[in-house]
């Protein structure tokens, strides 16, 4: 077959076929437009579900710490307001002019207070005991034997409220025990009777008994109840309200033989903890 022939085949083929309605320019709008409205609410149907999964947490994946998966409500309601518990504590601003990493402070005046609390205790050791140096490079888990913390509180009516702890070990020949002295500046929301306030100090009780120095009564516990991490400690509340507890314990709790006597008398811890050399501001 030749091209000719080729050509006439094809002709009667299609003389015989029937002719396809014309394309209306009309209906083809019509027909676009309509499938451009079926993208649009399909879209905006995939746009919402992602605003409400967004809203409420993804809750058809869970919220965080939940352990698992939770199925979505089938109406999530009206949202409601973010909780003020859920806002990130704004930590005290550093030396750096940057918040804090957490509540305590390692660096700056209130780091400061801390250095002192300490030194101001190692200063009141008697001499019949000594205090040991820490190695330069303590083993890591291993306790200080002289350490100090300044921690920020929180804020009362605008003002921020520190507590700062010191301890160190006594030593007395092989035999070890320990010191404490912790401070809480003003604002604090501690008891103000002078046994309440003892035994408040860890959240320890026991025997208390009220000692009288000068004009000034202080509350000290002289047996620790089940609670025996110290076997004595002495609190005072000054007339700004800063507190002040002084504990000691006889031995260390790590197998250390323990001291034979604590280093001070109910009476001295009494005085101790009514001394301004404690008086943090």
């Amino acid at each position: 077959m030749n091209g000719e022939e080729l050509r006439e085949a094809l002709r009667t083929e299609m003389a015989g076929t029937t002719r396809p309605p014309s394309l209306s320019v009309d209906a083809a709008l019509r027909a676009a437009r309509r499938t451009r409205v079926r993208r649009r609410t399909a879209w905006a149907g995939v746009g919402l579900a992602v605003a409400l999964l967004a809203v409420t947490g993804v809750g058809a994946i869970g919220a965080p710490g939940s352990g698992g998966f939770t199925p979505a409500a089938s109406d999530p309601g009206p949202v409601p307001p973010p909780s003020v518990h859920d806002t990130k504590q704004a930590w005290p601003t550093g030396p750096d002019g940057r918040p804090q990493e957490d509540r305590t402070a390692r660096a700056g005046t209130r780091y400061d207070q801390g250095v002192r609390l300490l030194d101001e205790l190692v200063a009141v050791v008697p001499t019949r005991y000594t205090v040991p140096a820490d190695p330069a490079n303590p083993p890591a888990g291993q306790p200080l034997v002289r350490d100090h913390q300044a921690q920020f509180d929180g804020e009362l009516d605008g003002v921020e409220v520190w507590s700062y702890t010191s301890s160190v070990t006594v030593q007395q020949g092989q035999r070890m025990g320990r010191l404490l002295v912790e401070v809480h500046s003003a604002g604090n929301r501690l008891s103000t009777g002078p046994c309440p306030l003892t035994r408040q100090f860890w959240g320890m009780a026991g025997e208390c008994e009220v000692v009288t120095v000068g004009t000034t009564q202080v509350g000290v516990v002289v047996r620790p109840g089940g609670d025996d991490r110290f076997d004595q400690w002495a609190a005072y509340r000054h007339p700004d309200g800063v507190v002040v507890f002084v504990a000691q314990s006889a031995r260390l709790g790590d197998g250390q033989p323990e001291l034979t006597a604590l280093p001070f008398s109910p009476r001295q811890l009494a005085t101790l903890a009514g001394d301004e050399r404690f008086h943090l501001r």
